[in-house]
């Protein structure tokens, strides 16, 4: 059973800096696409960024210039810079990632579990 393990969200001040990392548990699969979404209260689940296997990126207009994605394809784990954070950053995101089994090239979609990031003073 593959997992996607997130880490690196928390408490941090307007201006400030946050890292997240989302890693794979596999040996079997290869990370194709990887996404970072995330949910404020009362809103619906948005779409932050995406890296995709050749490396292009997007990113939602909010946070274009501030948060960078990033992916380690041998360790198939995913990143997420965040910069110049917001309180209108403040959100549970999350990690979506398309998976290639190397063996039947099929493409699975899983998600982390979800870590809480507060931008506040």
């Amino acid at each position: 059973q593959v997992q996607l393990v997130e880490s690196g969200g928390g408490l941090v001040q307007p201006g400030g800096s946050l890292r997240l990392s989302c890693a794979a548990s596999t040996s079997t699969f290869r990370m194709t696409t990887m996404n970072w979404y995330r949910q404020a209260p009362g809103k619906q689940r948005e779409l932050v960024a995406r890296v995709t296997n050749s490396g292009n990126t997007n990113y939602a207009d909010s946070v274009k210039g501030r948060f960078t994605i990033s992916r380690d394809n041998a360790e198939n784990t995913g990143f997420l810079q965040m910069n110049s954070l917001k309180p209108e950053d403040t959100a549970v995101y999350y990690c979506n990632a398309i998976l290639t089994n190397i063996g039947t090239m099929r493409q699975y979609s899983y998600w982390g579990q979800g870590t809480q990031v507060t931008v506040s003073s």
